[in-house]
């Protein structure tokens, strides 16, 4: 019976996942190059040769491990729930906790010289993974349609649903290697909007995310290149945020241990 549940929950339309493993890397190209000396040198001890694009896409591929922590206690952490006409401070996080509560933990386990390399890699991975899931405005959810996964559009004429369009379909549509499209994204980036962009507040990137999420909804469900002329530019933007703030992030974070 154990192993059925666990199957099932498998097959159950995902509500987790935001940007697909191209979206992720471009985060933590652009994070890994704008780290701190003691970022840089903290990251590399605990997770050795593996950088933070690596990094960047475990959290989804552990997904599909059975054990209850995947399954159940990590499950809620990809994401927060505004609902229209709220705040994130106004709602607060659910009693299994989210995002935001999630982010707090890793800060306290990065910061913990007691903590396992083993827990700090967790923690690491995790939140360089988190802190990407909450540029993307789906994963700042109405609390209506599982963060998009049950609005059923038509893509180029196939069958998908928004969340998904904005994890991977959006993002791929350039066709291009995660290493390629940072190049483009950074090459464009001003040191001022670099420097503004830079917020290690999860309450900032989770009120942009929420304010672009009323915008993205469709009046018609079959998507194709008007939709990729309206929303390419916003895609580039909350990815090229998301490095910078993966990076904002994990300074604060060691600059404090």
């Amino acid at each position: 019976m154990r192993l059925l549940a666990v199957a099932m929950l498998l097959l159950l339309p995902s509500t987790v996942l935001a940007w697909g493993p191209l979206g992720h890397r471009v985060t933590g190209q652009i994070a890994q190059s704008r780290l701190t000396p003691a970022a840089a040198a903290a990251v590399q001890h605990i997770l050795g040769v593996e950088d933070l694009v690596e990094a960047s896409t475990w959290a989804d591929e552990m997904r599909s491990n059975p054990e209850p922590f995947w399954q159940q206690t990590a499950n809620p952490w990809h994401y927060v729930t505004v609902p229209p006409g709220k705040t994130y401070v106004e709602v607060g996080a659910p009693p299994e906790g989210d995002a935001v509560t999630a982010l707090q933990g890793f800060a306290k386990t990065l910061r913990d010289k007691s903590a396992t390399r083993e827990q700090q890699a967790l923690a690491l991975r995790f939140a360089v993974h988190v802190i990407a899931d909450l540029q993307q405005p789906l994963h700042a959810g109405n609390g209506t349609d599982k963060g998009g996964n049950t609005v059923r559009v038509r893509w180029f004429g196939r069958d998908t649903d928004l969340h998904a369009v904005w994890d991977s379909e959006l993002p791929n549509n350039k066709g291009l290697s995660y290493s390629e499209y940072t190049l483009w994204l950074t090459r464009k980036l001003k040191p001022e909007d670099a420097r503004i962009w830079s917020s290690a507040d999860p309450l900032v990137w989770i009120s942009e995310s929420a304010t672009l999420r009323d915008s993205i909804y469709p009046a018609d469900s079959r998507l194709s290149y008007q939709y990729v002329y309206d929303h390419t530019a916003e895609v580039d933007l909350r990815l090229t945020q998301g490095g910078l703030r993966i990076a904002a992030w994990l300074n604060s974070v060691f600059a404090r241990r």
